[in-house]
């Protein structure tokens, strides 16, 4: 993989790095990798002690509400601009100020309802910059150059995501952990913006907006699978506190989610060359099926010793599943409306966060079962999402060996 890559603009060709561009998004998936399935179930807990769970699934749901609604307020403000010969540079810097702001509020909150707010303020600010920032490949590099630098913004996702979780499980002090999350957020958003500053974006050109044939199977197939992803990322500390009984719940649900990361990793790559060789609908169900088959494992075993390996299967069937669904949506989604194209996409991940807390929240007030089977109670409602989004991907057509 090299460093640099030349980007095509209208005028004149001008070195681009892939890395400097990506550096961003590792500071913002380390936020992620803290927050979501450490920090925000941990700090529930701490404020809100009676009703964690059903407390969590609220404020989880809405803060994913508050990312879906910024994405798609900014992103057309944010193309608005870019029409006009503007970068997206004031929307990073203005997200990672109010994204900074968040962190340590979120962390220093003294109460459940301050902890809400924080947890509001803190999507809001960091989705300034998200959605504008979805359309950094496009940006910069025309479509027989945007593989290379998608693979470092996955490699640095699955490395910010690990970092992250290592910062929350095994930083002590809460103002530590947001000090730290702050600067690798900063950190990464000065080494991108700098970068953009030295660059030029390519020209955009107008085009008539048409969607593809597969594309709606394609994001609801997407949308099921990630919402049975937040399921298992939002319930895996409950999972480990109260099924388990694991004292120091965080710092094992970090393993967890470390181990699940780096697997992922691994199981992305040794799906490349599968998801070029086979069925590409194919590979998106053995990985799910793997998913499947370790949060059988979960409740079936209910092992300490156990939960690792487990989560290790999990995490290189979650692998296998992105790397297909990736090839898929570069199949699918027109070139020359990639941005656009995957901003909607992009949708179907953030819904998923407001709906996965929202169902098992509701599935958890209906049946009201035993806190040390209530984690159980959401594996099964995830097992059924991942079940349902890899069948649904069957309605996508045959598609070419190659895109």
């Amino acid at each position: 993989m090299t460093l640099t890559i030349w980007a095509i603009t209208s005028t004149r060709a001008i070195m681009a790095s892939p890395a400097r561009l990506a550096a961003f998004w590792f500071g913002l998936q380390a936020l992620w990798g803290a927050l979501l399935g450490i920090s925000l179930q941990a700090r529930t807990s701490a404020l809100h002690p009676d009703q964690a769970l059903i407390a969590y699934g609220q404020i989880a749901t809405i803060g994913a509400l508050t990312a879906m609604l910024v994405q798609l307020v900014v992103g057309p403000l944010s193309d608005r601009g870019r029409a006009r010969g503007a970068d997206r540079r004031p929307f990073l810097i203005v997200g990672t100020v109010l994204g900074a702001a968040g962190v340590i509020a979120f962390y220093l909150a003294p109460s459940f309802g301050a902890l809400l707010g924080a947890t509001v303020c803190l999507q809001f600010g960091v989705n300034i910059a998200i959605g504008p920032y979805q359309a950094i490949i496009p940006d910069y590099f025309s479509a027989d150059r945007a593989g290379i630098a998608s693979s470092w913004m996955a490699a640095l996702q699955s490395a910010g995501n690990a970092t992250g979780a290592l910062v929350a499980t095994f930083i002590a002090p809460v103002i530590g952990v947001a000090t730290v999350l702050a600067a690798l957020l900063c950190a990464g958003c000065i080494v991108t913006v700098t970068h953009m500053s030295r660059i030029k974006p390519r020209a955009i050109a107008a085009q008539r907006v048409i969607l593809p044939r597969g594309a709606l199977d394609l994001f609801i197939s997407r949308a099921v699978l990630w919402i049975g992803f937040y399921t298992i990322l939002g319930y895996m500390f409950f999972y480990v506190r109260d099924t388990l009984h694991i004292a120091g719940a965080a710092r094992a649900t970090g393993v967890v989610i470390l181990l699940f990361t780096v697997s992922a990793a691994m199981g992305a790559a040794l799906a490349g060359r599968p998801s070029d060789r086979l069925d590409r609908r194919l590979v998106v169900n053995l990985g799910t099926g793997m998913v499947a088959a370790a949060l059988i494992a979960f409740a079936l075993l209910r092992n300490v010793e156990a939960l690792y390996g487990i989560a290790a299967l999990a995490g290189a069937g979650w692998g296998g599943f992105l790397t297909a669904d990736w090839a898929l949506g570069c199949a699918i989604l027109p070139r020359n409306l990639m941005a656009t194209a995957m901003g909607v996409w992009n949708i179907a991940v953030a819904g998923s966060q407001i709906v996965a807390p929202a169902l098992a929240t509701a599935l958890l007030l209906a049946l009201r079962p035993h806190s040390e089977v209530a984690p159980l109670y959401a594996f099964g409602l995830a097992t059924f999402e991942v079940l349902l989004g890899a069948a649904w991907i069957w309605r996508l057509p045959r598609l070419a060996e190659s895109f």
